[in-house]
């Protein structure tokens, strides 16, 4: 019982903490009025996406976790993780956008780490956050394009 416990804390802990960062930002958003680079999403896009790829990256952990006991890849995970919710502070709340491009590069390469690193302890879980992959590389873009316009 008590591995199921920890397998839904780590499935569900990135989507409640994502939720929890998106009501502390809410009312410092500025997407709307803020100049866009090209193919930017709607703003209505932004919740359901990070929501699904937020299961995502819950479950590619706890799938992981479920089998293997890895210091390096919980330790790349969490620290992803961390960079992930605050990029959303500095990037609305503080509107320190050069910082959050640095920021997203640093994320951009944990995330690859971790992938690498899934992928040779746990094939699933690695193919599971490809799709994270592949958004934060698209917000990379986005970042440094508002950074450019604004």
């Amino acid at each position: 019982m008590k591995k199921n416990y920890r397998f839904y804390i780590d499935l569900f802990l990135p989507l409640i903490l994502g939720t929890f960062i998106g009501i502390i930002i809410n009312n410092n958003m500025d997407y709307n009025i803020i100049i866009k680079p090209p193919l930017s999403p709607s703003g209505i896009v932004f919740p359901i996406v990070w929501t699904i790829l937020y299961l995502l990256i819950g479950l590619s952990y706890a799938l992981f976790n479920e089998k293997d006991n890895d210091n390096t890849i919980s330790l790349l995970y969490y620290l992803q993780l961390g960079f992930n919710l605050l990029w959303s502070i500095i990037f609305f709340s503080l509107k320190l956008r050069f910082i959050a491009i640095m920021w997203i590069i640093i994320l951009d390469i944990l995330v690859i780490l971790l992938f690498i690193k899934y992928l040779r302890n746990n094939k699933i879980s690695a193919y599971l956050i490809i799709p994270y992959i592949l958004w934060i590389l698209f917000a990379t873009y986005l970042t440094i394009g508002v950074y450019i316009l604004n």
